[in-house]
């Protein structure tokens, strides 16, 4: 029976999809490489990498900035979204072993729930590609 009630629904469910992981990567890499909502910019982001040990940091800042920044736009708008969502996988696996693994699963131990969350919902879209309601369906 909830099969009949949603089959019309099928259309529209990689859309909020898109949207939650799209905004937070735009936002995230927004913060990362320009400073907006209260981000430590590209300097600041180079110098919190370095302190991990990855130099040089400002390639690596750059590179997970834009990675962020324009992966999330992908998704959003539906333009090549799966590579999109690969760009965000890969992020994400690097935040997770560099930062988060250390501290186990839960968030509040800064730990990498939020992260597996997010590959989550970018494997949705890297299976599936963006859906019908996009600017380029992939």
């Amino acid at each position: 029976m909830l099969q009949k009630i949603f089959s019309n629904f099928k259309d529209y469910s990689l859309i909020p999809v898109r949207l939650a992981l799209g905004w937070i990567f735009i936002a995230h890499g927004g913060q990362k490489l320009f400073g907006l909502w209260g981000g430590p910019g590209l300097i600041g982001f180079a110098g919190s990498l370095e302190s991990l040990g990855l130099k040089p940091a400002i390639f690596w800042a750059l590179l997970a900035g834009c990675t962020e920044f324009f992966g999330g736009l992908m998704v959003l708008l539906g333009i090549f979204s799966r590579w999109g969502a690969l760009f965000i996988i890969g992020v994400m696996v690097v935040a997770v072993a560099t930062v988060h693994w250390k501290n186990g699963l839960f968030l509040s131990n800064q730990g990498y729930e939020y992260n597996v969350a997010l590959i989550g919902l970018a494997l949705a879209i890297l299976y599936s590609g963006s859906g019908r309601f996009s600017i380029k369906r992939d």
